[in-house]
């Protein structure tokens, strides 16, 4: 459930609520990271982050709002506080995230938001309700956050990842997604599109949705069809 922070320049503020992982990650990063436990849903520790962040660096040029979780269930038996955590986590974070982070990156003359919806964002899928409600939520607030924050310099833009390959969808049946790329992605091929929008090289995209999914969103790949459909 990370959310990290970026600054411009080498420093970089990384959260989590695992506390281990983080610590180990920073410190993996080298001096230039710092690592601070944080819950997203909760607005407090959202304040506590930011002032974190401005006193270790000086100033904030940028957030990416990474953290989510999913579960998966029939609509009729799809259970309310599962439904209620996931939106906490993956909506209403990324809105906490925006409110905290925003006065600070224009107090630093302006800077970059990444909101990490999902392919979920753009489709349906069956038994990931809450998940696909709450990434298409992040679609949305993307572009309403885009609007008010444009004239103080602050771009806000979402990334729209597919199979990804983490720890989090190593059970998962490939065959279940017929990316036309015929893989899964590396983790660092969804960081550089972050650090793309994170950099003055995206200076001209505000509100803008990109997708990573090896064409996963585009159709169904001609291996994937029955011989005699192929035409």
């Amino acid at each position: 459930m990370r959310a990290c922070w970026w600054l411009r320049g080498p420093g970089v503020v990384i959260t989590d609520i695992f506390h281990t992982e983080g610590e180990a990650l920073a410190a993996q990063l080298g001096g230039s990271a710092v690592y601070v436990q944080q819950d997203v849903t909760q607005p407090e520790e959202w304040a506590e982050a930011v002032a974190s962040a401005e006193r270790r660096f000086g100033a904030l040029h940028g957030l990416v709002n990474n953290a989510g979780i999913a579960n998966t269930a029939p609509i009729e038996q799809f259970p309310l506080d599962q439904w209620n955590k996931t939106l906490a986590v993956d909506l209403t974070g990324v809105f906490l995230g925006m409110q905290a982070a925003l006065p600070a990156i224009r107090r630093a003359g302006g800077g970059s938001i990444v909101n990490v919806s999902s392919v979920e964002g753009l489709r349906g899928s069956a038994g990931l309700h809450a998940y696909v409600a709450s990434k298409f939520g992040v679609r949305g607030i993307t572009k309403s956050a885009a609007l008010e924050a444009a004239a103080s310099g602050v771009r806000v833009n979402s990334i729209h990842p597919g199979f990804i390959a983490t720890p989090m969808t190593e059970s998962f049946e490939s065959s279940l997604f017929p990316v036309p790329l015929g893989r899964a992605a590396e983790p660092q091929e969804v960081s550089q599109v972050v650090l793309f929008l994170l950099s003055d090289e995206s200076s001209y995209l505000t509100g803008s949705e990109i997708v990573v999914d090896g064409g996963l969103t585009v159709g169904v790949p001609r291996k994937c069809l029955a011989p005699e459909k192929v035409f």
